[in-house]
């Protein structure tokens, strides 16, 4: 049986796909009102696919529970932030999760952590918990997960995965275990290169994204069209430029790269300029919103409204959500209410928040496009004599303002 620690939008659909592929699993959250709703069948967040998947997985047995379980094998899916200040990882929650569970492991269990950690936590925060509780039978594996929102089921079928252990033996043995639904590779390597592969792939992203970031702001300093620019460059056979946006947000990209920044902090120099520069658009979008507001001679901030909550198109996740960030900085300096609508938050997050798409836009002046859900894209004409500040790039009408 597998005991999957944590079932948020990493380790539940892990677990779902896990039960659903012929593998006993029973699902462990601390949240008493998560397991209360999936044990009567209701999902805690929207997802494309998983509705089918949570059938299956009911259908197969998959149990939840409070408690952490008498077994063999777990994998801890559990959020693992940084430290604003010194931008190390805070492992506290993966800490938790593995003392817990050393307290009801069988002999010589295997703990498999899915949580992204900064190199070297395993051997640092998390090795020195088996000696402490007497419990050097358990074996440490580390297997990062690779999905993003809005693609979670078909990234866990398709995408490699990364197998670090201390001995080829456990490596494989996990190795067959996710290959269960698996289809893409799966390497076996030691645990730190695991831990360090995770983290270079969203930092990489990262500069990228920093750099296309960069970019806008040269090119509104000279009013360009930088997405023209993009387009043409990208031409060439060995660039590939991302597409600059008004900020990053999610679990990853916005996160992890600080934890080489934290930990490498003489050495990882662009990595942390490049994480300030993501960090600054929320406030350079504001800025734009002000700048545009001065040439339609428009002086009512109440009637700006931002279109977009969530971090991504078509997901319900605002995990570090650019528009948060963005009406934080604005009620600090201003205090003057945005209005704000998503089709995908359903509950109040926010002041002055609107659940219908028409009642927003008859009440704004100034739609500043934050998210490209299908929903805008289905519904660009009703903004038609509206003053649009696109920052995702999706609105066809003539005279919209971009970043």
């Amino acid at each position: 049986m597998v005991n999957v620690i944590g079932l948020g939008y990493i380790g539940l659909p892990t677990a779902l796909m896990l039960a659903s592929h012929g593998i006993r699993v029973v699902g462990t959250d601390y949240n008493e009102k998560v397991i209360e709703a999936l044990r009567s069948g209701h999902l805690t967040f929207k997802e494309k696919g998983i509705d089918r998947l949570f059938e299956k997985a009911r259908e197969c047995g998959i149990m939840f529970d409070i408690s952490y379980q008498n077994t063999d094998t777990y994998i801890i899916s559990v959020p693992t932030p940084y430290d604003k200040f010194s931008k190390k990882i805070d492992a506290k929650f993966v800490v938790s999760a593995v003392t817990e569970t050393l307290k009801v492991a069988k002999e010589n269990a295997i703990i498999v952590i899915e949580s992204t950690i900064s190199p070297g936590t395993i051997e640092k925060s998390i090795r020195p918990l088996l000696r402490q509780a007497g419990r050097e039978d358990v074996q440490l594996v580390h297997a990062p997960e690779r999905i993003i929102p809005g693609n979670m089921v078909e990234e866990l079928y398709h995408n490699n995965r990364t197998i670090g252990a201390d001995s080829m033996e456990t490596g494989e043995q996990i190795k067959r275990l996710y290959a269960s639904f698996c289809l893409g590779e799966i390497v076996v390597t030691d645990i730190q290169s695991a831990e360090m592969t995770k983290v270079v792939e969203n930092t990489y992203r990262a500069v990228n994204i920093a750099f296309a970031n960069e970019l806008a702001k040269i090119c509104r300093h000279d009013n360009l069209d930088v997405y023209e620019i993009i387009r043409i460059c990208n031409m060439h056979p060995r660039v590939n430029i991302l597409q600059p946006g008004p900020g990053v947000g999610g679990h990853c990209i916005s996160v992890d790269p600080w934890f080489l920044v934290g930990d490498y902090p003489s050495l990882a120099k662009v990595i942390d300029e490049s994480m300030k520069t993501n960090d600054a658009m929320p406030a350079f979008v504001l800025h734009r919103i002000y700048d545009i507001m001065k040439e339609k001679g428009m002086n009512d901030l109440s009637r700006v409204g931002l279109y977009g909550l969530t971090y991504k198109e078509n997901v319900d996740d605002m995990r570090e959500s650019p528009t948060l960030q963005l009406l934080e900085s604005q009620e600090k300096h201003l205090g003057y209410p945005l209005k704000v609508y998503d089709p995908f938050i359903i509950e109040n997050v926010v002041d002055h928040q609107y659940h219908d798409l028409d009642s927003f836009l008859n009440d704004t002046d100034i739609i500043v496009i934050m998210v490209g859900h299908d929903e805008i894209l289905h519904n660009i004409r009703k903004l038609v004599g509206k003053v649009v500040l696109d920052t995702r790039n999706i609105c066809c009408l003539e005279g919209v303002y971009h970043l």
